[in-house]
């Protein structure tokens, strides 16, 4: 398969697959809003993920906590379309730099 066709058929994939977390966590902050807010555990750890969502994103390449963090994404209510920039590209960048070392 050549280059630039692995990383573009990875990439879309992973991005489809964030894009589902994301909207994974959206839906979950309904189920849960009431409980995150009455608690006070819950009402910090949204001001902290307010505050630091969009820098918490860079570490979403990773491979274990990246996942994770797309899902908290949608559950603090981040920018999609920023969402969907920050943790795309990096994305796209973890394959291109995986690529990089195979082929």
């Amino acid at each position: 398969m050549p280059f630039l066709n692995a990383i573009v058929l990875a990439s879309s994939g992973n991005i489809l697959a964030i894009i589902v977390n994301y909207w994974f966590g959206y839906w979950l902050y309904d189920k849960t809003k009431d409980k995150l807010n009455t608690s006070r555990p819950g009402r910090w750890s949204l001001d902290y993920g307010h505050k630091y969502g969009y820098f918490i994103l860079l570490f979403s390449w990773l491979p274990v906590i990246g996942d994770p963090l797309t899902l908290v994404a949608g559950v603090l209510r981040l920018n999609f379309v920023l969402f969907v920039v920050i943790a795309g590209s990096l994305r796209v960048a973890r394959y291109y730099f995986l690529s990089e070392m195979v082929f």
